[in-house]
């Protein structure tokens, strides 16, 4: 093999990472925005669950409580998630 040979099957192989590369970036974007959005709805909910938790009596707060504390901690394991694919 010579030499331009050689050289035309490197760029090749690189092409061929680059554009395997780009497909998983892309994928990965993607990925990340749906976790996003999963996420964003997860904190209308939250807030609403807060809310309603402010205006309940005291004995039914305490189960909206431990309700809006795993749903926060779904919300930041989501997050983490996210900066994990960037």
């Amino acid at each position: 093999m010579n030499i331009k040979d050689e050289l035309e099957k490197f760029r090749d192989g690189l092409l061929q990472q680059r554009d395997e590369l780009k497909l998983q970036i892309n994928l990965a974007k993607l990925e990340a925005k749906e976790e996003w959005e999963s996420a964003e709805s997860k904190i209308d909910s939250l807030m609403a669950k807060l809310e309603s938790a402010g205006s309940e009596a005291k004995e039914a707060s305490g189960d909206v409580l431990e309700s809006a504390k795993a749903l926060g901690e779904e919300i930041k394991s989501a997050y983490e998630r996210i900066r994990k694919q960037l």
